[in-house]
């Protein structure tokens, strides 16, 4: 516990929600909801304006829809979110070089790390401002002398403040506070304290560090007791580093079909390659998670010989692992994960022979279909009759997907739907909402993008 306020935890003020407003002038000071749309979506963020009406974070978006109706229902865009996090966490950068990201929104920074001799309190104005002329986004900070009472403080000061806790102060804040906010103290935690009659902070620690063991275990109750003093001596550390890489998705419908899950399982294991390689790094052990229709989750893991990033050999592993597990009754979500990280790969032989041998038979198979057409067009002068045009694929747009049209330029989907889809141009440098038009969902002149920076 420090004696001045030099510990800073910056948030993000409802981070995605608050990126689409500042990128859609039509939905400035409107309630924005962001996350998954289909039956099962989750909401990942809302904005002020949607919490408003009862709306939060991992609420069900079925019910969001019912609290809200009017609400804009948008598709996260985390390209977008991870170019203004890496804006977001350079700036705190400059300050200190102890800073230790939490989220794509969160971070603490030792500012006595940083050897600066102005006071805590102008750091984080001045940090906060130049947050908002780089992003055009506001953030709430929290300065303390320990990073419990800081986060709790940029809680408090949300959205848009600046809250210090000052040395000798931490129990006036504390102590009316719900046990709920102290870190550790879940859903099931608090009901137990609650059963016992402690409901607050304060009442925590009154309750005494022996009583609080026999309640919790001697591990967790010593720990929820000091917090409730206001003691936490946990450092900022720098580059945390990451233990895994996961992806997952859960299905609107529950998958039956053998082969449906099979390749949704060998989809999911490229897309933990490719982050597991943006990352630079590889890893040892493949885990995969399967969540049935009557929501029971388990996982399985298979340990390689060493670190590997070769998509072949984690989707074989991964679809080795669902060998053993019982999808017939529904699979309502699938995850792969490789963790046991390394900063180097070594590669493995018999992945690269399997792949070699893989070459070889599909240039095998090019020589035979090579040859066979040869024969029948000596046979046959005329040659064969062309194969019959494969159907257009059908387009899905999803609303707040960047789209750009080749005569009206940027904008974004706001709905689709019986073959035809919404755009709003505009873009976020504008200081009005853009026109809207409609189009056919096959209209040629009509593409996906990639999102517009915020501030030019």
């Amino acid at each position: 516990m420090r004696t001045a306020p030099t510990i800073l935890h910056l948030d993000m003020d409802a981070f995605y929600a608050a990126v689409e407003q500042a990128s859609k002038p039509s939905l400035r000071g409107k309630p924005v909801v962001v996350g998954g749309l289909g039956p099962r979506g989750v909401v990942a963020t809302a904005s002020y304006e949607a919490r408003v009406h009862g709306v939060h974070s991992a609420m069900a978006m079925a019910h969001a829809r019912r609290l809200a109706p009017n609400a804009a229902y948008l598709i996260p865009r985390f390209e977008l979110y991870r170019r203004v996090s890496e804006t977001v966490m350079g700036i705190l950068g400059e300050l200190s070089p102890l800073v230790e990201p939490l989220s794509l929104d969160e971070a603490f920074v030792d500012l006595e790390a940083g050897g600066t001799t102005e006071a805590p309190r102008e750091v984080a104005e001045r940090v906060r401002a130049r947050i908002r002329t780089a992003t055009g986004l506001t953030a709430s900070v929290g300065l303390a002398g320990s990073k419990l009472l800081a986060k709790i403080a940029s809680e408090q000061g949300k959205p848009n403040g600046l809250m210090v806790v000052e040395p000798g102060t931490e129990r006036e804040l504390l102590d009316p506070m719900p046990v709920r906010v102290l870190p550790g103290v879940g859903p099931a935690t608090g009901e137990h304290l609650r059963r016992a009659g402690i409901g607050t902070v304060g009442e925590v620690a009154l309750a005494g560090e022996s009583e609080l063991v026999q309640l919790l275990g001697k591990a967790h109750g010593v720990s929820i007791y000091a917090m409730a003093l206001g003691l936490d001596s946990r450092p900022v550390v720098a580059d945390r580093d990451a233990k895994s890489v996961s992806v997952e998705d859960t299905f609107d419908v529950d998958l039956t079909d053998r082969f449906r899950v099979r390749s949704e399982l060998d989809r999911l294991a490229d897309r933990c390659v490719r982050r597991l390689r943006e990352a630079g790094r590889s890893g040892r052990t493949v885990v995969i998670k399967v969540r049935s229709y009557d929501f029971s989750t388990l996982t399985r893991s298979e340990t390689l010989r060493a670190p590997t990033d070769d998509p072949g050999v984690v989707r074989e592993t991964a679809r080795r692992l669902l060998e053993v597990v019982d999808t017939a009754h529904g699979v309502r979500l699938l995850g792969v994960g490789v963790t046991g990280l390394a900063d180097f790969t070594q590669e493995d032989l018999f992945a690269q022979a399997a792949e070699l041998e893989a070459e070889q038979v599909a240039e095998a198979a090019a020589v035979r279909a090579a040859e066979e057409l040869a024969e029948r067009e000596a046979a046959d002068p005329a040659g064969p009759a062309p194969p019959p045009a494969e159907p257009p694929r059908a387009v899905r747009w999803m609303p707040g997907q960047d789209v750009r049209h080749a005569a009206l330029g940027a904008g974004w989907v706001q709905g689709s739907g019986v073959g035809r889809v919404t755009v709003r141009f505009e873009r976020p440098t504008d200081r009005v909402p853009g026109r809207v038009r409609t189009f056919a969902v096959e209209d040629p002149e009509l593409e996906a993008a990639e999102p517009l920076p915020l501030v030019p």
